[in-house]
């Protein structure tokens, strides 16, 4: 697989393959597609809310280390 960078702008939710780029490509062909999204300041700040929320619930006021350690490492052993 090959891999190109391009910008492009985003019009009626396409994006479209600028013609440099369009050879090799066949009608019907899969390509893998990784979008770079910018952050703005307002999805930043809508993140730190929901974090500063999460960490007030009483839940996570109760759990120690060594449980969000064990959690992890069960999760990581596919339990």
């Amino acid at each position: 697989m090959e891999a190109v960078e391009f910008e492009v702008n985003i019009k009626n939710g396409s994006i479209e393959v600028p013609v440099a780029y369009r050879f090799g490509l066949v009608e019907g062909g899969k390509v893998k597609v990784i979008l770079l999204m910018p952050r703005n300041a307002e999805s930043i700040r809508a993140v730190k809310a929901l974090f500063k929320e999460t960490q007030a619930l009483p839940q996570a006021q109760t759990i120690t280390e060594d449980e969000i350690a064990a959690e992890i490492a069960a999760y990581r052993a596919g339990q």
